[in-house]
């Protein structure tokens, strides 16, 4: 069996149990990349309930916000606690770029995927040149 060791663990263990807080924040782990005209972000988050999942973008920032409940009852004794709960959130920076009344959201097997589509006035387009005896387009 391989074992990773980790110092801390045992401190964030007994201050999580003793505060009932994690001592670490909750990560919210993404992937992004360009698909087309369309960026994609992927957002792991296992075990949340879709219901707690909340979006919100202002000026350019999206807000991704969920909340994982914990799994064991409060007559529970709880022996190994290495899964986080409680609220978890991130924010994305988009660019000017981006059409943000046109995200997509949707969550399947502990993933949130977003679809985000490239403004129209962001994706290139030929431009006419008018003069001399003959018309040439230019791609901008």
């Amino acid at each position: 069996m391989l074992m990773r060791t980790d110092p801390f663990r045992e401190l964030d263990r007994i201050t999580q149990q003793f505060f009932g807080t994690t001592a670490r924040p909750a990560a919210m782990p993404m992937d992004a990349f360009r698909d087309g005209d369309t960026f994609v972000v992927d957002l792991d988050l296992p075990g949340v309930d879709p219901e707690s999942i909340d979006l919100d973008v202002e000026r350019n920032v999206l807000t991704v916000k969920a909340e994982r409940q914990p799994s064991a009852g409060k007559d529970s004794e709880v022996v190994i606690a290495e899964r986080p709960v409680g609220s978890f959130s991130r924010q994305l920076f988009l660019g000017e770029s981006l059409d943000t009344e046109r995200i997509d959201a949707s969550y399947e097997a502990g993933v949130l995927r977003l679809r985000i589509p490239v403004a129209e006035r962001a994706k290139p387009r030929k431009i006419t040149i008018s003069g001399g005896d003959s018309r040439k387009q230019i791609a901008s």
